[in-house]
């Protein structure tokens, strides 16, 4: 039981990886600031840059292979995260406490300064769309962190690893047979492997090595987080949205199936030896069921409806 419950805890933090790709809120941004014009361009790019900076602030703050990265605020503004005068104003502000959400402060008022200018299209709730994402997108960064400040127990290790080696020592003496040398009253020596056994002595360390190896998935071993191409990819590729694509609009035409009904994709050859026969006829689990149907009166239906009612069905 605590080694199961060390596996899931290990693994919820593995899972904080899905949580540092911002492409929702790049579709919002290329939706409703749709310009074509510089300043349009310039607010896309800035806000997709606020986002990768404050993902960048929070994975140096866990991650040891980001903080060698950057290992100084300097080097955020070497590599085009910050501005010089953006990191005046960090730098300004004086609390003791991580200041990763910062950038998403600028992102909110640089969305209302949009609004204000006309650059941001808002007829049906836009803003109230991108600032529910980007409160999501603040959620998961907060996880993140609580996963960072809240670690597992050295301890809590140090027990469960304890328990189960004891518990295999335990059975190690317990699950061996009695020696016949000694005679004992009505006992039959009964050699067997204890194919059981073994499977919870796999399955129990084995959970608990892998949880041993993913305790701390920031870290430089090869199964932790490739954290350096989370923060590359998504740099291009949030670029890429509101910049390369904002306004690429393919023209329409006709697709090649247009007159067809049974569309048909085409398949190489090598496909073709995988390819199995559709169930065409399937309508449904129970559309082929067969069974009897009775007719019953209506006269039948109103006695056992009096005689489920506990009324006698008889006349008054």
């Amino acid at each position: 039981m605590k080694t199961s419950f060390l596996f899931l805890n290990v693994f919820a933090r593995q899972s904080a990886f899905l949580l540092l790709f911002p492409p929702r809120l790049c579709f919002l941004i290329i939706l409703y600031i749709s310009g074509t014009d510089e300043r349009s361009r310039l607010i896309r790019r800035t806000l997709v840059r606020y986002l990768n900076a404050s993902s960048v602030l929070l994975t140096r703050s866990v991650s040891i292979v980001a903080k060698k990265r950057f290992p100084t605020f300097n080097h955020l503004v070497e590599a085009g995260l910050l501005t010089k005068e953006e990191f005046t104003y960090f730098e300004d502000l004086n609390i003791q406490y991580a200041k990763y959400w910062v950038p998403l402060v600028w992102f909110t008022k640089l969305v209302d300064q949009a609004k204000n200018e006309s650059l941001f299209k808002d007829p049906s709730g836009g803003m109230k769309q991108i600032m529910d994402e980007l409160m999501n997108f603040r959620d998961k960064q907060a996880k993140i962190w609580a996963f960072d400040y809240v670690s597992v127990p050295i301890v809590y290790t140090q027990v469960v690893t304890l328990a189960t080696y004891m518990y295999f020592v335990g059975c190690l003496f317990s699950r061996q047979f009695l020696d016949p040398a000694q005679k004992y009253e009505n006992y039959v020596a009964d050699i067997y492997i204890p194919i059981f056994t073994l499977l919870q002595f796999f399955f129990y360390v084995g959970w608990l090595k892998v949880a041993e190896s993913l305790i701390n998935p920031w870290g430089e071993d090869d199964d932790d987080f490739e954290v350096n191409w989370i923060i590359d990819r998504n740099m291009q590729v949030s670029y890429a949205m509101v910049d390369d694509m904002s306004n690429q609009n393919p023209g329409l035409e006709k697709d090649r199936y247009w007159d067809e009904h049974d569309v048909q994709l085409p398949y190489t050859q090598a496909a073709m030896e995988a390819k199995k026969k559709p169930n065409l006829d399937h309508l449904g689990s129970t559309m082929n069921l067969r069974y009897e149907v009775k007719a019953v009166s209506q006269a039948t239906f109103r006695n056992r409806n009096l005689t489920k009612a506990g009324r006698p069905t008889g006349g008054a």
